[in-house]
């Protein structure tokens, strides 16, 4: 099993700013739908879009999506903005992630970058049973449908361009699952099941099948730059976030030693103690913190046992997860997925 999950939310997500992809002005008029109109419903400046790249917080962001959905009435939007996506509209990571060998590759290079797009993480999770995408939100207003909708079409269609097979996943859940189509469900094959987490989900089969848009001397090309735009974003970052950022890459590798988080991050582990302590933290704290968000995350998808998760929260072994999860909780693992108490309090 191997889990990538680009997750560094928080608190604040809703005053940063993130990178609208530039084909949506062309995305817009493929669809018929007024760009002037969706930005007058969204209360955004008229000229948005004339002015090269455009930024916006993540209120802003939801706000246009609101506006899209509104101005189009349509419940199968999503499939058709799933329909009308190209190569050509695609921004520079997405389009890299299409030099990718294959589906399960591209979707672990876009977790990594994804905070560059649009205020969401991804969390991949890849082992015999198949590669599941689930998407993380900011804290607070609960994103768009229609923008949860479409971002599950964009994988279909990013498979499908990709492969050049007609590739539908194996399962497709949102958290506010819109009422069944005949449109939708024949587009990805499978109806949008009502669940704890927005995820979709392809074969293991269908996640290897390569594509044909591969080429690495592009990604090589695409990835210096992608990375220095990342960083810049993280750099205003705290030095927690930035360790919970490199928890979840590393701690499914069983890797939670603050040697290996100090050497990702490029810092000594005195250094890294001492920026953690400024802050009022410590990395036994995060690293704690970490594994318990993790914990409550990974127990609500049912197909992991509890041994599954100690591994991917880098446990010696089950006996000391099932220890830390009763300080956290009071609960067994089992009584807390029994029981529904997963939520954090």
């Amino acid at each position: 099993m191997h889990t990538a999950d680009a997750e560094n939310y928080h608190g604040e997500m809703a005053s940063e700013r993130f990178t609208v992809d530039p084909g949506a002005r062309a995305l817009l008029h493929d669809l018929e739908i007024s760009v002037a109109h969706v930005l007058r419903r969204a209360q955004l400046p008229a000229g948005v879009f004339a002015h090269g790249p455009v930024t916006m917080t993540a209120e802003e962001y939801y706000r246009f999506w609101d506006a899209m959905d509104a101005e189009a009435a349509d419940p199968d939007l999503a499939v058709r903005i799933g329909r009308a996506l190209s190569v050509e509209a695609f921004n520079p990571p997405i389009f890299a992630a299409l030099c990718s060998a294959n589906l399960r590759t591209a979707a672990e290079r876009i977790a990594v970058f994804k905070p560059l797009i649009g205020p969401m993480n991804l969390a991949v999770t890849a082992d015999r049973g198949g590669l599941t995408i689930g998407f993380h939100w900011p804290e607070g207003q609960a994103p768009p449908r229609l923008l949860v909708a479409a971002e599950l079409a964009f994988w279909v269609a990013l498979a499908r361009i990709g492969t050049r097979h007609e590739v539908h996943p194996t399962r497709v859940a949102m958290r506010r699952a819109p009422q069944p189509s005949a449109t939708t469900t024949s587009y990805f094959g499978t109806p949008i099941r009502e669940a704890e987490a927005d995820t979709v989900t392809f074969s293991a089969e269908d996640a290897s099948l390569p594509f044909l848009t591969e080429d690495e001397s592009m990604w090589t090309f695409f990835a210096p730059e992608l990375r220095r735009r990342l960083s810049e974003l993280e750099a205003s970052a705290t030095t927690a976030d930035r360790v919970r950022a490199a928890l979840h890459e590393r701690l499914p590798a069983g890797e939670s030693s603050i040697n290996a988080i100090a050497g990702q991050l490029m810092l000594s582990p005195r250094t890294l103690q001492r920026q953690l302590q400024s802050e009022g933290t410590s990395y036994q704290a995060v690293l704690s913190d970490t594994r318990e968000k993790l914990a409550r995350r990974y127990l609500t998808d049912r197909s992991l046992t509890t041994s599954q998760v100690a591994y991917l929260l880098a446990y010696d072994d089950t006996n000391s997860f099932y220890r830390a999860f009763r300080r956290w909780t009071g609960l067994t693992p089992e009584a807390a997925r029994a029981g529904g108490h997963l939520t954090m309090t």
